[in-house]
């Protein structure tokens, strides 16, 4: 069951749509006619589709990386107390 929110929603998706104009190779626009006739949409909608995938690939890709270089600005505990200078230069402990 479809609620007004989701109506609503749709409508401002169309109302934001934009023409675009795409030059393709004739065989490759004959390659997917064939292909959208076969899953029974146009090939606006096969590239929309596609097109939005990227977008969204790229997105998820720049918030990973945003919250990857995040954690290494305030990096990890790992457990144990840091060392010391001494500790580190103590050639009796490491013999």
């Amino acid at each position: 069951m479809l609620h007004v929110n989701d109506v609503l929603t749709a409508i401002k998706l169309i109302a934001m749509r934009q023409n675009l104009t795409v030059s393709l190779d004739k065989y490759l626009i004959q390659k997917l006619r064939v292909i959208a006739a076969e899953r029974s949409t146009s090939i606006s909608s096969l590239l929309s589709d596609e097109l939005r995938r990227i977008v969204e690939r790229a997105e998820q890709y720049n918030n990973a990386k945003r919250r990857a270089l995040k954690s290494l600005e305030t990096g990890l505990h790992l457990g144990g107390k840091p060392a010391t200078r001494d500790e580190f230069h103590d050639r009796q402990a490491l013999r």
